[in-house]
Order: structure tokens, then sequence, then C-alpha cells
């Protein structure tokens, strides 16, 4: 789906235009981020494009989708049911950047084309959280090992390593290095 900002801003300056439709993002997803994503469903996008005061256009929409995407820990298919809103502003030029906050997600339009197309196909992917688990992965807690090597999560106490930790004869000295100076102090 794409839009002309200059269409927008003489069509709908007073009355916004009103979209329902299912986008079929597949191919473009799949041929963009092929790691990342395995398959996606038909796109059901609904929202609004609105002219603001200044010729900018908001674009609100409400997206949902279920995405197949490798699990974090074993690469098998994981099915990843998303829904969620976006609200981005598209400008005609650089200028107008300054009217909007850092948060506030500005798109400078090129050749007076807004991609709604690759604005939905780049939120789909940041809905994609850093960690994603088969539901096997996740009810067992058992991380994969093999031979010689294991799998540890970062932060989590692993009590066979606490033990075998050992202290570099050569730096054993350092380890009151600071005791010994304080005392010379007083």
């Amino acid at each position: 789906m794409k839009l002309s900002l200059s269409e927008l801003q003489k069509d709908y300056r007073h009355e916004p235009l009103k979209f329902d439709d299912v986008l079929d993002l597949k191919a473009a997803l799949m041929d963009r981020y092929p790691d990342e994503v395995l398959d996606v469903t038909p796109v059901h996008i609904s929202g609004l494009a609105s002219v603001e005061t200044g010729g900018d256009v908001m674009l609100v929409a409400h997206i949902k989708a279920t995405l197949t995407v490798p699990s974090t820990r074993s690469l098998a298919p994981v099915t990843l049911p998303v829904e969620f809103d976006i609200t981005e502003f598209y400008i005609a030029s650089q200028a107008g950047l300054n009217r909007y906050e850092k948060t506030d997600v500005v798109m400078v339009v090129t050749d007076d084309v807004i991609d709604v197309d690759k604005a939905i196909a780049d939120n789909l992917l940041l809905q994609i959280p850093m960690q994603v688990l088969t539901p096997e992965e996740e009810a067992t807690g058992v991380l994969p090992e093999g031979q010689g090597w294991t799998v540890s999560i970062e932060g989590e106490a692993d009590p066979e390593a606490e033990t075998t930790q050992t202290v570099d004869p050569r730096l054993a000295k350092l380890k009151n290095f600071f005791d010994s100076d304080d005392s010379k102090k007083d």
C-alpha cells in the first residue's frame, strides 16, 4: 500500500483517510530478513492517515499478524502472534523535524510516496523479542548440551564453575594489596 503525500494533503485536509486492509508482506519480509522471519500470515491493518497543521501526515494503524520465527535456542520454528499499534509522522522535508519530539517516529518522504508496506514490515520486525523459545523449551527449561559443551545463561550462577574457579598464582599476592596499603597510612 502506497500513499501520495501531495494527494493526501489535497484530498484529505478536512477528513482523514480511513483504511482497513489485508497486506501480503510474506515475500518482502522473507527477502529482507531471511534469518529472522521464516513465515508470516497476511497482515491485517486498520487505521487512518490524517493531514496535520503544516501539511504533515500522521499515520495511525492497528496491526495484527502471526509470524513464524526461529527459536533463539534451537532454531526450531516458533509461531509468534503479534498485535500492536503504531503512530508515525511523514513530513516533506528535513526542516520539519524540529516540530517533533525525539521520541516521535518521523519519516522524511522522498518522491512524494509513503510506503506503508515498508513501515508495517519494519514494525513487525521490531515486535520479535530478543528471546524466542518453543513451548517445549519454555516448559522444560533444559538448556541444550553436547559432547564437551553446554549452554549457560549469563547472570545465572553455575555451581560447578564457582567451585572450580582458581586464582592465578602470580596474582595471588595482589589479593591483600589494599589491606597492607591502608595499614601503612595509620
